[in-house]
């Protein structure tokens, strides 16, 4: 009785272990995304814009994209890493990036989709030669997007960064700053609804646009409207990134159709920049 009970015990052991590297080997296993139906995460305004009109020539596939708006930076990256999403398109590759390295997403760019020049905007001034000694100057307080907004002021002779800062650059990474002027760091998303109490803002243009600004019109400074570095990307999960839908959207977002709906709607102010 004891050796038969002891062999059950074994065999019961080895089916628990089996059944256990089984489970293992088939959660590791990548699935392809339907080749169908998909949803995308996008930042309301104009990725939500461009994505509407990429979804509309899909749609004439027989691809039905579904479009998911955010209204911060971060939970799209999150959704889209828990498989919540099959895609994001809102953001810029080193912001991608940071978010890989700061919370080891297994994510990935796809392909290039626009660029959106960065503006400083104002309802004081119309130079920021004239901010005054202690003026408050409002700025994205979420990595990549606050070391760019610096970056920004710094080219246009408001302060100067210390040597060697890098893209999680924050307002304790100013060296020189003139004329004291009070860096305020805030949510990408309310940087709008602040201007009043600023005397300048550098504002994401997708945000802008959202409180009816534009770069050509009512930015006082901003990055290069061509050949734009900070370029924006197609995120996807990297199990993805070769997936054949993957492929159908990247055709879609990149035709001659989405590029002059592009250039007519945002008249410069969002690029191409494929």
């Amino acid at each position: 009785m004891k050796r038969l009970g002891k062999g059950i015990l074994l065999s019961v052991i080895a089916l628990s272990v089996g059944g256990l590297l089984a489970g293992c080997g088939s959660k590791s296993e990548a699935k392809p995304l339907d080749e169908k139906s998909v949803t995308i995460g996008v930042t309301s305004g104009p990725h939500q814009q461009i994505m509407e009109e990429v979804a509309k020539q899909a749609k004439k596939a027989g691809i039905d994209i579904k479009i998911k708006a955010f209204d911060d930076y971060n939970t799209p990256n999150t959704a889209l890493n828990d498989g919540d999403l099959d895609g994001n398109s809102y953001q810029t590759l080193s912001f991608l990036k940071q978010q890989i390295a700061d919370k080891d997403y297994k994510l990935e760019s796809a392909f290039k989709t626009v660029a959106f020049p960065l503006g400083v905007y104002s309802k004081s001034i119309d130079n920021l030669s004239k901010l005054q000694n202690g003026d408050k100057v409002g700025v994205p307080n979420d990595p990549t997007n606050e070391y760019r907004a610096l970056k920004l002021l710094e080219k246009a002779g408001v302060l100067k960064l210390k040597a060697g800062v890098e893209v999680k650059a924050t307002k304790n990474d100013v060296g020189e700053n003139p004329k004291n002027i009070e860096i305020v760091e805030l949510e990408a998303s309310q940087i709008p609804s602040q201007l009043g109490e600023l005397s300048a803002a550098v504002i994401n243009t997708n945000f802008a646009f959202g409180a009816g600004l534009t770069i050509n019109e009512d930015a006082i400074y901003h990055e290069p409207l061509e050949n734009n570095p900070n370029f924006n990307v197609f995120a996807v999960r990297t199990e993805n990134k070769d997936d054949k839908i993957i492929k159908e959207i990247k055709k879609y977002y990149q035709s001659d159709e989405t590029k002059k709906f592009i250039e007519d709607t945002f008249k410069g102010s969002v690029v191409p920049a494929f």
